[in-house]
């Protein structure tokens, strides 16, 4: 596979895409040496059965990574539970954690088993752990040392086997130091450390991770080498996510076969300085002089033009804006024989300004539609 003009192609010529690979349903895109190198590490830690600490920006990929290290394991075959620590209040925290019998507390009418038991032989992924309170970590901690531990209201001690990938956005170090975070569950999660690069700091990536979600939501679309240009020079300070969501508006509300930079929001766009005073990209250039030949063959009406080239009259407004050009009509719109006429006039009639006897001068000034 290699990449021509923005576009990853297969030998036969077909647009293809750089190796993708699914997660337990998600699918991840490892082009950049930096994340092959890390899928690597995953690949080969994933036999062990030491708990792996995820970090990184939010958005940057942690829980990618997390279901990778399930399915390389030995475990994949098994359960994989996931719950999100942030998102449960604290007073019901323990009980998904460690579920509870009939009559634990008013409304439990029937036994239910918690996420540890559901995750027995497998594995489990807290994600946002570094949301969990001092309570919840004092018991975390003491089933990840292996103690059997049990049900709210219960009775018979439950013992499992399950591997702990935990994922954080959070410098935990600091909250150890800050007292929001026991340091003994810190180093009992952080047996085996994987920190995910945020997307910037990979821009390998941006151009097939665009490419990738803009073929999941219209097949149909292409992206134009300016508009992958600034893309890879944008900072993601949301990383994936917000380029897969920046993908998907695209995808919506583009009017045409392509995204140019043109569609993208303001803050893809360059200074207006900046833009003047750099040169023109081979293929806005060509670009250009494709839309100035359809008006030309058009006689200059811009709706006419517009569907010679298959695109929308508002998108073809705004590719003349982006590019600072008018563009003359080459041909008068009146019979060349009145121009004829007008030149072979005599010396009384062609008394007045150069403008009155030039037509071609007159109609260079006319606004085109």
């Amino acid at each position: 596979m290699e990449k021509e003009r923005g576009v990853w192609r297969n030998r036969t010529g077909v647009a293809a895409l750089p190796e993708v690979r699914a997660f337990l349903g998600i699918q991840a895109v490892i082009a950049s040496s930096r994340m092959q190198s890390l899928m690597r590490f995953v690949e080969r830690i994933a036999r062990s059965k030491a708990a792996v600490l995820v970090t990184g920006e939010s958005g940057a990929g942690k829980e990618v990574v997390a279901r990778a290290v399930h399915e390389y394991s030995p475990r994949a075959g098994k359960s994989w539970i996931d719950i999100n620590c942030a998102a449960l209040p604290d007073h019901l925290l323990e009980s998904e954690l460690f579920g509870f019998e009939r009559g634990a507390f008013s409304g439990a009418d029937a036994p239910k088993p918690g996420i540890f038991e559901l995750a027995h032989q497998g594995t489990l992924f807290l994600d946002e752990i570094g949301e969990l309170n001092l309570k919840s970590q004092s018991k975390l901690l003491r089933v990840l040392d292996g103690y059997p531990y049990y049900r709210l209201g219960g009775t018979r001690k439950i013992d499992i086997d399950v591997r702990i990938v935990a994922a954080t956005n959070a410098d935990l170090q600091q909250e150890v130091r800050a007292g929001r975070f026991r340091e003994d569950l810190y180093h009992r999660l952080n047996q085996v450390h994987i920190p995910v690069p945020a997307l910037r700091e990979r821009p390998e990536d941006i151009e097939p991770l665009a490419q990738l979600f803009l073929r999941q939501e219209n097949a149909d679309l292409v992206l134009s080498a300016e508009a992958l240009a600034a893309l890879a020079c944008y900072s993601w300070p949301g990383n994936i996510r917000e380029l897969k969501n920046l993908v998907a508006r695209l995808a919506a509300t583009v009017d045409g076969a392509m995204i140019s930079r043109v569609d993208l929001p303001p803050e893809f766009q360059p200074e207006s300085d900046e833009f003047d005073a750099e040169p023109m990209h081979s293929l806005d250039r060509l670009e250009q002089e494709v839309i100035l030949h359809a008006l030309e063959q058009a006689d200059g009406q811009r709706t006419r033009a517009a569907e010679m080239l298959g695109i929308s009259r508002r998108t073809l407004i705004r590719r003349l804006k982006m590019y600072g050009v008018k563009p003359a009509i080459t041909q008068p719109p009146w019979p060349v024989d009145s121009v004829r006429t007008l030149e072979t006039a005599g010396p009384e009639r062609g008394k007045g300004t150069a403008a009155s006897t030039n037509p071609l001068m007159s109609v260079a000034s006319n606004p085109i539609n």
